[in-house]
């Protein structure tokens, strides 16, 4: 509930933040930047708030951070009240903001394996999914109207109040302590969890895959110009909308995923699709078969996440979980901050509609091409790879222990 009440918040200033960029700048290449700002933060942080989830207790890492991303939204609501709004301020705010979450989400990912059964790990994926996409949907629409009949600061507020609520709500969660001989946040500890990851090919097949598909195909931070060439900038909410929209008509209906155990090749599929789908957005000229193309490349990115998840947590031990999430964090955070920058300056030197087009074409030759070389990922098999097994083992062996009972 915590995160349904602030992922709404955040959508707020996710379309609130470019837009003032935009109207500060017209610059398409300020707009993306922010994805350049952010980046760096994401990288160092995410890591780090890896090690710190495996060391600390998850519970007050994830309070102290909501406590924190809601300053910072102090800090927007503010200057968005000023006669002359300081642009420097919002790269800021930004790239503070992304190294909050970076701390924040190792935490919150490595939750969900110690407290669901293995065998419904993908199932878990798919709800905690839907809460999120939900206020996705919700939250862009919403925001559109918002900020076009009542401005930035009414946005900043709604955002502001969220963090209160959801704070107040995460105050519930139970105490989540690391283990009785885990190690003090270090590069060792770090390196070791990189160590591990690069061990596993498969589990650097799913970053690789995961990286170009948001490199090349992540439009997002260019959608209001895309708007503008639409001639429909009523739409623009819509638009951050319809991506959410798939993605939840797959979670809803995602009951056959716990069929397929294949979930290598269903992640490189679903990010071939992504890209397809993008392509074909950025050249139709029609806005409603533009949104239909973007719900479409949202539930294919939702097929290749439930699988990611999945294989993720079901076959990384506990005790390295919160380091391996900051690396997860980077795979799936690091592409599309990356994606803004090559998309907002694709659009500088060419078009938007052709930086859109071009990315999605990209990213399914990049994906066919990473799919050719990763024999281990397209392999992947969850009943009988080893690393699956033994963390099913060790999940019921904790489980059937007096301890536990």
């Amino acid at each position: 509930m915590a995160g349904a009440v602030t992922s709404f918040g955040s959508f707020l200033t996710m379309i609130a933040l470019p837009l003032q960029v935009k109207e500060l700048t017209g610059s398409a290449f300020a707009v993306g930047a922010i994805g350049a700002v952010q980046l760096v933060p994401l990288i160092v942080f995410g890591l780090y708030g890896g090690a710190l989830a495996d060391a600390m207790d998850r519970r007050t890492l994830i309070l102290l951070t909501e406590l924190g991303l809601g300053l910072l939204t102090v800090l927007l609501l503010v200057n968005s009240l000023l006669p002359h709004p300081m642009l420097w301020l919002l790269y800021v705010v930004a790239g503070l903001t992304s190294a909050l979450a970076g701390i924040q989400q190792p935490a919150l990912d490595a939750l969900m394996a110690r407290i669901v059964p293995h065998d419904q790990l993908t199932a878990a994926a798919a709800l905690n999914s839907i809460r999120w996409q939900l206020s996705a949907i919700v939250g862009p629409s919403v925001a559109g109207l918002i900020v076009a009949f009542a401005g930035l600061p009414v946005a900043y507020g709604l955002d502001l109040l969220t963090f209160v609520v959801s704070t107040l709500l995460a105050v519930r969660l139970a105490a989540a302590p690391p283990a009785h001989d885990a190690q003090r946040p270090s590069l060792a500890g770090i390196w070791a969890g990189a160590r591990y990851a690069w061990q596993r090919k498969e589990l650097l097949g799913t970053y690789a895959v995961d990286m170009v598909a948001m490199f090349f195909a992540y439009p997002n931070a260019i959608f209001p110009f895309l708007a503008d060439d639409l001639d429909a900038t009523w739409a623009l909410g819509l638009m951050y909308a319809a991506g959410s929209v798939g993605s939840v008509l797959v979670s809803l209906t995602s009951g056959w995923t716990s069929r397929v155990y294949r979930h290598g090749r269903m992640v490189a599929a679903g990010a071939a699709l992504w890209g397809l789908a993008m392509a074909a957005a950025g050249a139709l000229p029609n806005i409603w078969l533009v949104l239909l193309c973007l719900a479409v490349a949202g539930g294919a990115d939702m097929i290749s996440g439930l699988f990611r998840s999945t294989l993720w947590n079901q076959t990384i031990p506990d005790e390295l979980r919160g380091r391996l999430a900051g690396i997860e964090l980077l795979s799936y955070m690091t592409g599309p901050q990356l994606g803004q920058v090559r998309a907002g300056s694709m659009a500088a030197l060419t078009s938007v509609r052709t930086s859109v087009w071009s990315g999605g074409v990209a990213c399914v030759a990049a994906v066919g091409l990473l799919a050719a070389s990763l024999p281990k990922l397209m392999a992947y098999d969850s009943r009988t790879n080893p690393h699956a097994l033994k963390v099913r083992a060790a999940r019921a062996a904790r489980e059937a222990s007096p301890a536990a009972q």
